[in-house]
């Protein structure tokens, strides 16, 4: 009999352990979703996961909004690596090394709208056999569906690729691929390129117009699947809000009307760059900072750390905001 009570006894401590560790996981799976949830304004996306790395850019997503990729740098940038992110359950998982990265300098992915090929910049050996680095070069990865396995990676070769840097490839429906470099003749800085997808193969690029480039540096273009309209990074420019700036120009009867800085509801007076839209949410990357010495300073280490570590305190990080009114504008 007492052995029978004392079986009770731990089957119902074990229940009540069992009930409070179930009830700690689904508080915190709340808190997360809750923080995930879109506010007004430009927040911090996916904050739980974010928060923890001080280097982190070029953010992308599928149209089912349960598969993402960014790089992931250290903070002197000597390593950049490609991170793919699941949501189960609503809540964004642990990152993992992409299959096709971790070895190389990659960054800068882009998923294609039909989610079936991830376009990136990296300076891996063009042939399979050779250790060699390159310049950074355009690459991408396939697969046949959007539960397949990725392919290794191709390079997209001539004519976008050259004895030039080649970054930040965007790809609208019709394949039309954009991207950055820098051309000597042009005796500019860096300019916004597009290259049409024709008979099967990719056309000689040429420059967008006066629309979007300048003498200065243009960067980081994220192109509409409608070719509609483009946002991207103007660096310094004279309307500029901080260092970088996200810009739009929309695709007038095919030409780019000038291009309109976002403003202080999105932009800041730091640097804001690598813009993405899914699901008319703009998700991009900044170095904002409302780190502040407050009135009266500090009265304790912990006040001082937490001040410090919040999640805009001036490190590259990923943002969010709804972005329906300003296509509609």
């Amino acid at each position: 009999m007492k052995l029978q009570n004392l079986l009770l006894f731990v089957f119902f401590i074990f229940v009540i352990h069992s009930c409070k560790e179930k009830e700690e996981t689904t508080t915190e799976l709340n808190e997360i979703k809750k923080d995930e949830e879109h506010k007004e304004g430009v927040q911090p996306f996916a904050e739980h996961i974010f928060s923890r790395f001080t280097n982190v850019r070029d953010f992308t997503m599928n149209t089912e909004q349960n598969e993402a990729y960014f790089s992931l740098q250290s903070p002197a940038r000597e390593l950049s690596v490609i991170m793919k992110i699941e949501k189960k359950n609503d809540v964004w998982q642990e990152p993992q090394i992409s299959s096709f990265s971790g070895r190389y300098t990659d960054l800068e992915p882009f998923l294609s709208p039909d989610n079936l090929k991830l376009y990136f910049v990296s300076n891996r050996p063009i042939s399979a056999d050779s250790t060699n680095i390159k310049d950074m070069d355009i690459w991408y990865v396939e697969r046949e569906t959007k539960m397949a396995k990725w392919s290794e990676p191709k390079n997209i070769g001539a004519p976008i690729n050259t004895i030039a840097d080649e970054f930040y490839p965007a790809v609208a429906s019709n394949k039309n691929l954009y991207y950055t470099t820098i051309k000597k003749e042009l005796e500019s800085a860096d300019d916004i390129f597009m290259s049409k997808w024709e008979n099967n193969r990719y056309s000689e690029p040429k420059l967008l117009g006066e629309g979007v480039n300048t003498k200065g540096a243009e960067f980081n273009a994220f192109i509409a699947p409608d070719e509609s309209y483009i946002i991207f990074g103007g660096w310094q420019r004279t309307d500029g809000i901080g260092a970088g700036d996200l810009y739009i120009s929309r695709n007038i009867n095919g030409e780019w009307a000038t291009a309109e800085n976002l403003g202080e509801k999105i932009n800041s007076k730091q640097t804001d760059f690598c813009p993405f839209v899914n699901n008319n949410i703009l998700y991009f990357t900044s170095r904002r900072s409302s780190v502040e010495l407050k009135e009266g300073g500090f009265s304790s280490a912990e006040e001082l750390f937490s001040e410090i570590n919040k999640y805009d305190n001036g490190t590259s990080r990923i943002y969010q905001i709804d972005f329906n009114t300003f296509l509609n504008q």
